[in-house]
């Protein structure tokens, strides 16, 4: 299945929720959501919303978790396998694997205004990993790593709004930034309560890939 290629912001219209997919354009008022919040289609404004249960419940919550992450199903699968067989709760699990991806800890640092931006950043080569090149998104990230970027992207105009709009964020308690430098230093893993956007319940994955 290939990556989604589309306008992102239909996702999130699909999901009746932000999944700040589209970067600096989601705090503003711009914002699809902001604008048309039904979902995408020809009727999509007059369509009733059904109630979903179950099953419905279950696959929705699946899409919006791994569009936020931007994951192919294969991939997610992949984390749901690996969360099964790790100690503790499965979905607890789940979710501090995807915060701890390289891409995500890269955005959650302010380096780049979406995790899709932050990926490409990686793929590119312009992140490092206690001063060693690392070009894999789904790297997880350790306790006492430094993630940095190339100095040549400390110029760069994307990675400096970035950074601008995340001067103003809240912090993100794993992880201790230095913005300045474009340094941050994995300081502990990732908590399921500091994982707060967009809302997830993730034990409905857990129960449908249990099925």
């Amino acid at each position: 299945m290939a990556r989604h290629r589309e306008a992102v912001c239909r996702l999130c219209r699909r999901e009746g929720q932000k999944l700040f997919l589209k970067g600096l354009r989601c705090f503003t008022e711009k914002c699809a959501i902001e604008k048309r919040n039904f979902v995408p289609g020809q009727h999509g404004q007059s369509r009733r919303v059904k109630k979903l249960a179950g099953y419905g419940l279950q696959l929705r919550e699946k899409q919006k978790v791994k569009r936020t992450y931007g994951l192919l199903e294969r991939q997610f699968r992949n984390y749901v396998e690996k969360s099964e067989r790790a100690q503790g709760p499965t979905g607890e699990n789940l979710i501090v694997m995807l915060e701890r991806r390289l891409d995500n800890a890269v955005w959650r640092s302010g380096f780049a205004s979406s995790r899709s931006q932050a990926r490409q950043i990686v793929l590119h080569g312009h992140v490092l990993i206690n001063g060693k090149k690392v070009n894999i998104p789904s790297y997880l990230v350790g306790v006492g790593e430094e993630i940095s970027l190339k100095g040549k992207m400390h110029e760069n105009t994307m990675v400096l709004e970035a950074r601008n709009v995340a001067q103003s964020q809240n912090a993100v308690p794993w992880l201790e930034i230095d913005r300045e430098t474009f340094k941050a230093k994995v300081v502990a893993l990732p908590k399921r309560e500091n994982v707060q956007t967009p809302p997830i319940t993730e034990q409905l994955i857990v129960e449908l890939y249990s099925k």
